[in-house]
């Protein structure tokens, strides 16, 4: 066996995933690689996850190209470390300034290969190819856009094909629609309370917490106590058999680029309202680098939609299967409101619950949308339980 050799493996897939797709390289055949550098992305019918490299080296062999399919633990790729083609490269003479500037523009050591041969490498060499990097980069920028600017006078749309991701978003949607029972009730919120405890000691709780206090943290909060209240909205539905949760599994929708996806927090009622918040970012940033788990995905039993970042003010989400309800969390917007026969300026916000008939009563649902309000706009009294 050679130690100089290391594969590149697809991560191990639960049961419930069978294959997933390359949807890119991020690495070509022979460029160098670091670490825990991302070197691909796959794509399952559930998340995005990047694959990085297991060691520092060199890329070989790409043995599943863009758009193969792939199962579990599958071999991908090759690297090889330690060669002797960058042995003789680190031999090469180079002055200590002509490194500092091949570290700080990351210069590939090929470049540095194919330069005149010299016993010494001195910083006028490197900027020579700073200088041709540049004008590569620019010339192909131009040409792109002269491209951009063709094609758009030839043709005004363009065609993809619809991504895993894509599919099975619009799979399980569909499902829904065929399947479920789903009607949606709505409340309002008065978030006055809320606005002026964060207000009070958002500042103490960033300092104390190093993570900013949210809205959502509250919303969760009263989420979960109004499950407690409403076991039959905490429940997944398969064909004649419907599960009750003792736990508390909450999906929280995310937006990314590739789509939304909704990661999920596990055992949430045992959280602080710190720790809530620090999983939400964290859960977000991870979405952003396609980092999160297929663990991360798996399992939830209610989900919550906070459409309201985006600017939404009134939503009638879809289940998410097999799950039975969704909240949907819409803008905070100053509106008069009728308050003791006088007509008052407050923050108010609307809720929506879509739920699955079969399972969940009108008159359950719509209590249980009123059980987060009591809970919000009465905060206080929640947190002293009376």
């Amino acid at each position: 066996m050679n130690d100089n050799i290391i594969n590149i493996y697809a991560p191990e897939f639960p049961e419930s995933v069978t294959n997933a797709t390359i949807i890119n390289w991020e690495k070509k055949i022979n460029e160098n690689l670091k670490k825990n550098e991302t070197i691909l992305e796959i794509e399952t019918d559930k998340i995005i996850m990047s694959v990085s490299s297991p060691s520092d080296g060199i890329l070989k062999k790409i043995y599943k190209k863009k758009g193969s399919s792939i199962s579990s633990k599958q071999i991908l790729g090759k690297i090889v470390k330690n060669i002797k083609e960058n042995k003789k490269i680190y031999e090469k003479k180079i002055s200590p300034s002509a490194r500092r500037l091949v570290r700080e523009y990351n210069i590939n050591e090929k470049n540095i290969k194919n330069i005149e041969k010299k016993n010494r490498i001195t910083k006028t060499d490197i900027k020579k190819i700073i200088d041709n990097k540049n004008k590569t980069f620019k010339t192909k920028n131009e040409n792109k856009s002269f491209n951009l600017l063709k094609k758009e006078k030839i043709k005004n749309s363009y065609t993809i094909s619809m991504s895993n991701l894509r599919k099975k978003i619009s799979e399980r949607l569909k499902k829904t629609q065929n399947n479920a029972i789903m009607l949606t009730t709505f409340n309002e919120v008065n978030m006055k309370e809320i606005i002026k405890i964060r207000n009070k000691y958002k500042e103490k709780f960033l300092y104390k917490y190093k993570t900013k206090l949210g809205f959502m943290s509250f919303f969760i909060k009263a989420v979960v106590e109004s499950l407690r209240e409403f076991p039959e909205v905490n429940t997944t539905i398969d064909g004649e058999k419907i599960t009750y949760y003792n736990c508390y599994n909450i999906n929280i929708a995310i937006s990314t680029n590739k789509g939304l996806i909704a990661p999920i927090i596990k055992n949430i009622d045992l959280m602080s309202m710190q720790e809530i918040e620090k999983k939400i970012i964290d859960l977000k940033i991870k979405a952003e680098k396609n980092n999160l788990k297929i663990s991360e995905m798996s399992s939830g039993s209610f989900t919550i939609s906070n459409g309201g970042v985006f600017g939404s003010l009134f939503s009638t989400p879809i289940i998410n299967p097999p799950q039975t309800a969704i909240l949907g969390i819409n803008k905070i917007k100053k509106r008069p409101i009728v308050i003791k026969n006088k007509i008052k300026i407050r923050p108010m916000t609307y809720l929506s619950l879509s739920y699955d008939h079969r399972i969940i009563d009108g008159k359950n649902s719509i209590n249980f949308l009123k059980n987060i309000k009591n809970i919000l706009e009465d905060f206080s009294r929640f947190t002293l339980q009376i």
